[in-house]
């Protein structure tokens, strides 16, 4: 964790801003911004993120739910094309994020009224609202006329999608494309949805089964077959998709396994070549002006079927769009994830909820080996308050959040034999405490990133223990080598 004794005197005191609120934000920064060293007054970092905009955006995106609780809004302003080099000034650093934290603190003073809006809350916001934290306003109907969209599944197990004339894999089932033809028919727009940015997520040899990854990184390289470059959305390694496999030498046996957006937007000009398509993502739309013209053409039915990722999830209202089609549903439920469920549901319930926003009645159908999950069904029948049911329930039996508490414990190291060896002296030196019990350690789902090897420990604890003494007490009964990294993460909400 970033301590104060490594910083000047004008740097303690933007940190001071930021605890001013009694929470120390700065404790997780470490982990966000990917730092190597701190030198005269400079923060050196990995290659992403690239712009000061970019950092404040992680930093919220993974530890907003630090204020979560606490009823605070999140705000922040920069300069859009301002690209800042690789090394950041630490004082601009914090004073961006001291400017959060002072926004947000404007909206905790007493007798504010704060209110937190979203048609697929957190199941920790609706059991406060339940336990009667929050008062709790229900909207139970959609703006003016507009209605839901009606919601089928679709048994991809029983209804496989078939082979192109060549014999390509095909993504989209039979079913779908009736729908979509009876859409073009209309004279409407649909809007296709895979949170899979570039053409196919694993290039691997089909000579000796290498899978391409990133150097020292255990993270797949993506094809983008627009750029005709293999990316890591890791680190931001990027190369030319070579000719020949590095491992074996086999000629052009480099092979893309499963689909992306541009992948889909293939079989889409393939299968209904007089449509108008197009791909909304971040790489489609890397700028505010190129999100606004791209989002003007589709209102101005320029756009005959959008294949997006989560870029084009919430937020949008198309007049004319009236087919939504999940490409693959199962996609957020894979991992180790506590809350992949609840994740799931929030995205693909706002996703189909793109459908039918005005007059035109809107359809959704969503593409699933697991027909019979507890999302799926949740989403066919609209019944978010069953859904968050069974997820309680599930939550409440683990005594996981809200129910219990989470900490993380995270080592990485370059030698990967000291890092094996100290985390199992570490697991050693657990207390044994009622209420609290620790998992691992184990390899972390990206066990080498950039070189460095990881290793995770999980703490779940009951309500009613004080988690961060456990830890620290805990920590404090066996001295760490310098050459070990450690980051503690308390109610962790990324898992990786």
């Amino acid at each position: 964790a970033l301590k104060k004794n490594d910083l000047t005197e004008s740097q303690r005191e933007q940190v001071d801003i930021l605890v001013d609120s009694g929470q120390t934000l700065l404790v997780l920064l470490n982990d966000v911004l990917d730092m190597s060293r701190i030198e005269a007054g400079k923060i050196e970092l990995a290659p992403t993120p690239t712009t000061l905009k970019d950092m404040i955006e992680r930093v919220i995106n993974t530890y907003g739910s630090l204020l979560d609780g606490k009823d605070v809004m999140l705000r922040y302003e920069l300069d859009e094309n301002a690209r800042a080099p690789m090394t950041f000034d630490v004082l601009r650093v914090y004073q961006c994020l001291s400017n959060l934290v002072s926004n947000a603190l404007k909206f905790t003073e007493k007798g504010t009224v704060r209110i937190l809006a979203s048609a697929t809350p957190s199941l920790e916001t609706l059991t406060n609202a339940e336990k009667g934290r929050y008062a709790w306003i229900r909207l139970e109907q959609r703006h003016g006329t507009a209605v839901l969209p009606d919601i089928s599944l679709i048994d991809m197990k029983a209804h496989p999608p078939e082979k192109g004339p060549n014999g390509e894999t095909r993504w989209l089932s039979d079913t779908l494309v009736g729908d979509i033809l009876a859409t073009l028919k209309r004279g409407e727009q649909t809007l296709l949805f895979l949170n899979r940015r570039g053409y196919a997520p694993l290039v691997l040899c089909k000579a000796c089964g290498e899978k391409m990854t990133s150097p020292k990184t255990d993270s797949w390289l993506v094809e983008h077959r627009t750029s005709g470059r293999l990316v890591c959305h890791l680190t931001g390694f990027s190369m030319k998709k070579p000719k020949t496999c590095p491992h074996c030498g086999a000629q052009d046996s480099l092979i893309s396994v499963g689909p992306g957006v541009e992948r889909i937007l293939e079989e889409v000009h393939s299968r209904f070549p007089e449509a108008r398509a197009e791909v909304f993502s971040s790489d489609t739309t890397p700028d505010a002006a190129s999100s606004a013209s791209l989002i003007k053409r589709i209102e101005d039915n320029e756009v005959d079927i959008v294949i997006a990722t989560q870029a084009a999830a919430k937020g949008h209202n198309f007049p004319n769009l009236t087919l939504v089609g999940i490409v693959d549903a199962d996609l957020g439920l894979k991992g180790g994830d506590l809350r992949a469920a609840e994740r799931t549901f929030q995205l693909l319930a706002q996703a189909t909820g793109r459908a039918g926003r005005k007059l035109k009645p809107g359809r959704a159908v969503l593409q699933t080996y697991t027909p019979e999950h507890p999302v799926m069904q949740a989403l066919q029948h609209q019944d978010r308050d069953a859904f968050y049911a069974y997820e309680s329930m599930s939550r409440e039996v683990a005594k996981f959040p809200p129910y219990g508490r989470l900490a993380a414990l995270i080592l990485t190291a370059k030698d990967q034999n000291l890092l094996n060896r100290f985390s199992r002296e570490l697991a050693l030196f657990i207390p044994n405490t009622e209420g609290v019990d620790v998992y691992g350690p184990a390899d972390a789902p990206l066990a080498l990133v950039r070189g460095q090897w990881r290793k995770r420990f999980l703490v779940r604890a009951d309500r009613n223990r004080d988690l961060q003494a456990f830890v620290s007490h805990w920590l404090a009964a066996i001295k760490r080598p310098n050459a070990i990294r450690l980051v503690v993460d308390i109610d962790p909400y990324s898992f990786l």
